[in-house]
């Protein structure tokens, strides 16, 4: 109170800042005055006169701001003809994407392998090193039928000139077959899947950052070119070195591709169908996996495999074309001259009537034309409250659930060959496939019922029943089936294992996508290409768990396995301070974000006192300071609140 009472005589006292950081203007009761000029209790006239011009952020119309509620019902939403060819236009490279995420699978695959002995008789003399051949859980490491098995060590058995193989994986000759990467070089294949994955977590941090500043559709149209150039290059490496190096940038443009479409395919849609045209373009990418291998049976040359994979993506020069930028981030950057070009060539598709505009969007539009574009770094999100807690904890869960993923997988297939329950790759394939489907299958009704953030604690909640069942029941099993009266044999322990692996594969896969999903929808449209980045990113670090494994030879699995089920404890109270964005409208800059509050699970019975407030509820207390000043009627022993001090 004293110091608003000297600020008021005085004039020259320092204004107190708002809750924001920024300096009350000079509508609040005192502005600052510049520098330079004279004290104003002797120049009121002039700065009266020269008054001081408002921030632009502060002038922007708020229903230009207001996409979900004003722009996109003026554009017909989905109803559109033109909307809807550009989400169809976001679903059909889902299945390019399929192909080269899973590639993988059979350009680098460890084949069965054996020595034949120089002497150019069509009768096998040599030996099988079985001690090097694919643990990974894609095939078996038994030697061909007909074949014996040998007894001599493993430096022995690799000591070898000439090296035969059969490839389990539809091919004739894939990487290690071309390059023998197999014994002493097995280590190059581990390294060539980690081309891929760093080079996916690369891309989706740069290009994040990059589509928030230059646009989403520069970005798809770059990555394209790019990664047709290194695609096709990688089917034409002359040794390991080059194809690592090649996929590595062929990741890195997969990745620029893959978060603008995500980006572009959110932004399109209105709040009821998000989730829905996000689930179609899961499934249309899981069919490229499921696909995948009658590809490699009709190729049957890696190389050859590689050029069709990638050769698709020519269709997508086209989109330089037909494919215009994001409205929705146009108008969050304020950059209303293109936008409104955009929205006149949405009307010219959908052959609307500009006389429909009932809520006045394009006479806003011309007011601010002139406005400057107003752009914003991922880097911004340091500064808020609660909008970097809620990306920091999504992107934890998604690298939980991604990373867990593996550790089902290998209790599943077998870490060890006597523990796998098929040698048959195309089983292991499917299989893997069939629950990553039936995952995305029960995501829909789940998240449809219960909402982003029930859903999400559903699934990490049998995540985390399945790794602990797993660690802990098993081992208890274990025990038990080694005394002679118990009547338990290793075929059950091995059952016990199967079912929760299914499980905790099933819901682990959902705990992944959901992240992704949920990330996307409350990272305001100004940062959403960073903020996607980054949870893509960390997903790509649970990926990078399974060949570190299998560099390792699995060693460290136990303790990889209770790392992980102990994080899932974690994400499970940590979700529940995530807020909830089921039919909610997009938040469009960092403020909108930050008023994403989080909400109880149940709603709470009629008449009875919510204990978190609702958006409408949140109280402004950023003119506490100027509105005391004014208040000199109010008694001294009494606080902001109301309150009587005691």
């Amino acid at each position: 109170m004293a110091i608003d009472r000297r600020r008021e005589a005085g004039g020259g006292g320092r204004p107190l800042p708002e809750e924001n950081g920024s300096v009350p203007g000079a509508a609040g009761g005192s502005a600052a005055a510049p520098p330079g000029s004279p004290p104003a209790n002797a120049a009121g006239a002039e700065i009266q006169a020269v008054p001081v011009p408002p921030p632009p952020a502060a002038a922007c119309s708020p229903l230009l701001l207001d996409y979900d509620g004003s722009v996109l019902p003026f554009l017909g939403g989905l109803g559109g003809g033109y909307q809807r060819t550009l989400v169809l236009l976001t679903w059909v490279p889902a299945l390019f994407i399929g192909f080269s995420k899973f590639s993988d699978s059979f350009l680098l695959d460890q084949p069965d392998f054996w020595c034949r002995e120089a002497d150019g008789q069509g009768n096998w003399s040599g030996s099988l090193a079985p001690g090097h051949a694919n643990r990974s859980g894609n095939g078996s490491i038994f030697p061909p039928p007909g074949l014996p098995t040998p007894a001599g060590g493993n430096a022995s058995e690799c000591d070898c000139h000439e090296w035969h193989y059969r490839i389990r994986a539809g091919l004739v000759q894939n990487v290690v077959s071309k390059w023998d990467l197999v014994c002493d070089s097995a280590w190059k294949v581990h390294i060539a899947k980690f081309s891929l994955l760093v080079g996916l977590i690369f891309g989706h941090l740069i290009t994040g950052c990059i589509a928030d500043w230059v646009g989403r559709r520069p970005v798809l149209l770059f990555s394209v070119i790019f990664i047709l150039i290194f695609g096709l290059t990688v089917a034409l490496s002359v040794n390991v070195t080059m194809f690592s190096t090649l996929r590595f940038f062929e990741g890195f443009c997969l990745a620029g591709i893959v978060l603008s479409l995500y980006a572009l395919r959110i932004e399109l849609c209105p709040p009821g169908h998000r989730f829905m045209i996000t689930m179609v373009a899961s499934f249309i990418e899981m069919s490229g996996q499921f696909l995948m291998p009658g590809l490699a049976a009709l190729c049957r040359d890696w190389q050859v495999l590689q050029a069709v994979i990638i050769c698709p993506f020519l269709l997508m020069l086209l989109y330089w074309v037909i494919f215009p930028e994001s409205l929705r981030w146009l108008m969050a950057t304020q950059q209303f001259e293109a936008s409104k070009e955009l929205i006149l060539q949405f009307t010219h598709k959908n052959r609307m009537n500009t006389e429909s505009d009932i809520k006045g969007v394009v006479p806003e539009l011309e007011k601010e034309i002139t406005r400057r574009p107003k752009k914003v770094c991922i880097v911004k999100v340091v500064g808020t409250r609660n909008l970097w807690k809620n990306i920091v904890v999504l992107c934890v869960n998604s690298l939980t659930g991604y990373g867990i993923h593996h550790c089902f997988a290998k209790s599943m297939m077998g870490h060890e060959a006597k523990m796998a329950i098929t040698h048959n790759f195309y089983a292991d394939y499917y299989t893997m496939a069939g629950i990553a489907l039936a995952s995305c299958l029960a995501m829909c009704p789940v998240v449809g019922f219960l909402g982003r953030r029930g859903g999400l604690l559903l699934f990490m909640i049998l995540t985390a029943l399945a790794s602990l069942l797993q660690l802990g029941l098993l081992n208890l099993i274990g025990k038990y089936s080694q005394l002679p009266d118990s009547g338990m044999s290793d075929s059950v322990k091995d059952k016990f294992s199967t079912a929760f692996s299914i499980v905790g594969m099933f819901s682990s896969h959902a705990v992944g996508s959901l992240s992704v999903f949920f990330c996307a929808e409350i990272t305001p449209t100004v940062i959403r290409g960073g903020g996607l980045g980054l949870v893509l990113a960390s997903a790509g670090f649970g990926r990078l768990t399974a060949p570190i494994m299998e560099l390792h030879n699995q060693k460290g699995y136990f303790l990889h396995h209770v790392i992980f089920a102990c994080c899932t404890l974690i994400c499970i109270i940590c979700i529940l301070l995530l807020p909830e964005s089921k039919n909610q409208n997009l938040p469009e800059n960092i403020p909108d974000g930050e008023h994403y509050t989080r909400q109880p699970l149940l709603p709470h019975k009629k008449g009875e006192q919510p204990l978190l407030l609702t958006n409408s509820e949140l109280k402004d207390y950023s003119g506490l300071h100027d509105s005391a000043a004014v208040s000199d009627g109010i008694s001294e022993n009494t606080t902001a609140n109301g309150m009587k001090s005691m």
